[in-house]
């Protein structure tokens, strides 16, 4: 079996106001990880439609962030778990 990774790119320009998980932590479908406060001033939350393991969590709150700014990086569990 390969090991698939997914890296999740910021998809707004601004500032991380929240980092919602850590490192080696699981997570689900869906879920949560960040929160990015735009140049607007708008609150965004970041999540992916893929559950499993974060590799790498290279951004911090505060940093600022644009769309090539990678957030993270998910070893995928290959878990279908959404529903329709």
């Amino acid at each position: 079996m390969s090991v698939v990774e997914e890296v999740v790119f910021s998809p707004y320009s601004g500032t991380v106001e929240t980092v919602l998980t850590e490192e080696r932590n699981h997570v689900y479908e869906w879920e949560r990880l960040f929160l990015i406060k735009t140049k607007s001033g708008k609150i965004e939350e970041i999540s992916i439609g893929i559950s499993g393991y974060i590799t790498s969590l290279p951004v911090k709150k505060g940093q600022v962030v644009n769309t090539h700014t990678v957030l993270a990086t998910i070893q995928d569990d290959m878990i279908i778990t959404g529903s329709d």
